[in-house]
């Protein structure tokens, strides 16, 4: 099952536990049992504290395997065999049953283990989804450290009656004692704040009593992780405060584009970025949405819960998001048939026909993606031809299973009440209506600024993105703005590391020409 050299590294790494681990498997014939016992056998052989119980539980959804200490019950459990990105997963959860702390703050440490309740979770995951990891590695890490969780992982591609009768349409899902608890990306903090009904007061008031920081940097992708760096090198006081650190990075697979770095994933590059933050002394606040800006000599940033941030000088980098096509049907089956990324929700749809909206490269790349795994995908595009470059345009013609319409325009999204049953388009030249039944509809048509918090404050252009000058400054003194959220042209991730720097040292020469606040 595992290759040699992954075996040296799982070696390695389970050198780190301290106490015995079992291993309690639930097999059947099937052919993912036997792969699943040819993983635990593989894990068994590289460590001596590590052993497969000889008494299955026969209980257990199969196939499965459940670890646990020796003498006490099972707190985190696999269903499915957790490679790909999931395999972290694993092994972390291995080295935390075998005694090795996992890599948490005191504070939420404290917090995870204060929560008053039972609480079984159960996460479906796709093992190409890059968002499943975060979600899985947080809620075992909460099992380890609360005898009172309980957490399985479930491959939706492997259980898909299951996830047909939870009617799971996006990974990850989550779920708590049986009932919905949370879809998408979720990470450790506001899980925790999810149970902890106290946590936000706490939070805000925390958040209140800060005092005025030089740099406040609004947005945690690539522009706003440099902003911060550069300011902190300056020596000034230095803030990031963050929706989600990382940005679209989180959402983004392979990178063969940022120079110097041969090929990446985005997951990846945005963990890099975070812990290059986190080396110089920045503030960071993460899971804070702005909600409006406030200026002024000393500025204010609102945020969604009701805290606020004060600075000198802000530096806006808060990117961008997934641009909606704006039918009828598309939110109201979001995460029930309408989806916006291929890899993690493509499996949820195995053997099934989709559609991808957009003929662009991203879109053009979604549906070569998802030709390995559906029955049957319709390209449909707006303009007369597809826009992605001629290599992804030739790789998808050469599809059997593809079926490219242009021209076309969709007009609304078809559900039963429950999930996407279709989708209608009009085609342009003769204005015929035409529909699709799918079972999918995966949107791909670029992406909108996150400036809604902005509008009525600062000059935006009519895009909604925010325009800037050529040293990144706004139409409001001390605001500085980067990244994808601007005019900047070409949303790039190098690009938008440049925007942040320059936004950053812009920031810095306002305010060593303005005269400094007492207030500050």
């Amino acid at each position: 099952m595992l290759d040699n050299n992954l075996k040296t590294q799982l070696q390695a790494y389970l050198e780190r536990i301290s106490q015995p681990v079992e291993i309690v498997a639930s097999l059947d014939d099937s052919e993912k049992s036997r792969e699943m016992l040819d993983l635990l056998e593989d894990i068994e052989s590289v460590s001596a504290l590590v052993k497969i119980d000889a008494q299955r539980d026969e209980n257990a959804v199969k196939p499965s395997f459940a670890l646990r200490r020796p003498g006490a019950e099972a707190q985190v459990r696999f269903a499915g065999v957790p490679m790909g990105h999931e395999f972290t997963s694993l092994v972390l959860a291995l080295l935390q049953t075998g005694g090795y702390p996992p890599k948490i703050d005191e504070p939420s440490i404290e917090q995870i283990r204060n929560l008053d309740g039972d609480y079984n979770f159960e996460t479906f995951v796709s093992l190409t989804c890059q968002s499943c990891p975060d979600v899985v590695q947080a809620l075992n890490a909460m099992a380890a450290l609360n005898p009172r969780i309980r957490h399985t992982m479930i491959d939706g591609a492997v259980f898909q009656d299951e996830v047909a009768r939870r009617e799971v349409m996006a990974v990850p899902a989550v779920f708590l004692n049986g009932q919905p608890f949370g879809q998408g990306r979720m990470e450790l903090a506001e899980i925790i704040h999810k149970l902890d009904a106290g946590a936000a007061v706490r939070e805000s008031q925390k958040l209140n009593s800060k005092a005025p920081y030089d740099v406040l940097v609004v947005g945690g992708g690539p522009a706003g992780a440099a902003a911060a760096i550069y300011a902190a090198r300056k020596g000034i006081r230095t803030g990031i405060a963050a929706e989600r650190l990382g940005g679209q990075l989180l959402d983004t697979v392979g990178i063969e584009n940022f120079i110097s770095v041969k090929e990446t994933q985005g997951h990846k590059l945005a963990s890099g970025f975070e812990q290059h933050v986190t080396t110089y002394d920045v503030d960071v606040m993460n899971l804070q949405r702005a909600e409006a800006l406030v200026p002024g000599e000393i500025i204010e940033v609102r945020l969604a819960g009701g805290a606020s941030l004060k600075a000198r000088s802000v530096v806006i980098a808060t990117g961008a998001r997934w641009r909606e096509i704006n039918v009828p049907g598309e939110r109201e089956y979001r995460n029930r048939g309408v989806a916006y990324c291929p890899h993690c929700d493509g499996p949820l749809f195995k053997g099934k026909r989709v559609a991808v909206v957009g003929g662009g490269n991203s879109g053009v790349e979604a549906a070569i993606d998802l030709a390995g795994l559906v029955s049957h995908v319709t390209l449909i595009e707006f303009d007369p031809q597809l826009r992605a470059d001629a290599i992804l345009t030739r790789k998808l013609m050469s599809l059997a299973n593809v079926t490219v319409i242009t021209g076309a325009q969709t007009t609304e999204v078809v559900g039963d009440g429950q999930r996407v049953i279709g989708l209608k388009y009009k085609e342009r030249a003769g204005g015929a209506m035409r529909e699709l039944e799918l079972a999918g509809v995966f949107v791909q048509i670029g992406l909108i600024p996150n400036t809604d918090w902005l509008k009525g404050t600062l000059k935006l252009s009519p895009r909604g993105e925010v325009e800037v000058d050529a040293r990144g400054q706004t139409s409001v003194p001390g605001v500085f703005a980067a990244g994808d959220c601007t005019v900047v042209p070409y949303k790039q991730i190098v690009i938008a590391v440049g925007e942040g720097a320059k936004a950053s040292l812009s920031a810095f020469d306002h305010l060593i020409r303005s005269p400094f606040s007492a207030a500050a």
